[in-house]
């Protein structure tokens, strides 16, 4: 079984954010990315398939240079090659498109995805990679087991959990609960040596124009000030007469 694990290069969401050019450009300045976790997720539920079923795992991404180490991460993780796609990634559908291709080229039998990234939120792009290349299609997914062909997949829905069987070639959207957090895996010694010498493809991208293009970026409001007192009574009339909410 040959896997494909989509990796997004995302800021640690304990980085301070800030934009430049009149709020229209995120500053990367100072900021840690990271392994988008949702992603990580679905990447260390495709090194069980690698190791329980002899699977092979290769991921990619959508991005710069300055992603590399990113994919290098997921190398030493115990991914066997990383390809980056040489193009920087504008939007869903412009990076579903070279996904696409990128799936469609290397044959693969399941294509592993978050179901979102942390720093758009946008959730869209496995379903396109799915319709783009014909491949059954699985959201929110929390179960993942495949036997030949055949999978059976359990996803989470509004008030509980449903269960698919489905056949590959299959894209999922996956997150928390594909594996547990206490499975995730930190890069070792041996693991970052190794990953050096492993297989890292620059791939120039296909034509795909953006379909949206982000105007200005705008930061929540900050908190208001913190008004503390010292009786219930004094509570309540807060609320009855400043908040208005009793």
């Amino acid at each position: 079984m040959k896997i494909l694990v989509c990796i997004s290069h995302v800021p640690d969401t304990t980085s301070k954010i800030n934009f430049t050019d009149g709020e229209t450009k995120f500053d990367t300045n100072g900021v840690n990315f990271v392994i988008n976790p949702n992603d990580e997720f679905g990447l260390t539920r495709a090194m069980w398939f690698k190791e329980k079923q002899g699977a092979s795992v290769h991921v990619v991404t959508v991005g710069a240079p300055e992603t590399e180490p990113t994919l290098r991460k997921a190398l030493a993780i115990g991914a066997d090659e990383a390809i980056r796609v040489n193009t920087p990634a504008t939007d869903g559908y412009s990076v579903a498109k070279q996904l696409a291709h990128i799936a469609q080229e290397g044959d693969y039998d399941l294509i592993i995805g978050g179901r979102e990234s942390i720093d758009y939120n946008g959730g869209m792009v496995p379903g396109m990679v799915a319709k783009m290349i014909g491949a059954n299609f699985v959201n929110t997914c929390i179960s993942l087991e495949v036997d030949g062909t055949s999978v059976v997949v359990i996803r989470e829905i509004d008030g509980g959990k449903e269960t698919l069987n489905t056949s590959l070639p299959l894209v999922v959207g996956g997150q928390k609960g594909l594996v547990e957090e206490s499975d995730l895996r930190i890069p070792n010694m041996r693991g970052i040596m190794q990953a050096r010498s492993k297989p890292l493809h620059i791939k120039e991208p296909v034509t795909a124009g953006a379909k949206t293009v982000a105007t200005i970026f705008e930061k929540p409001a900050p908190r208001g000030a913190v008004k503390l007192v010292d009786t219930v009574d004094e509570l309540i009339d807060l609320l009855h007469n400043e908040a208005k909410v009793i």
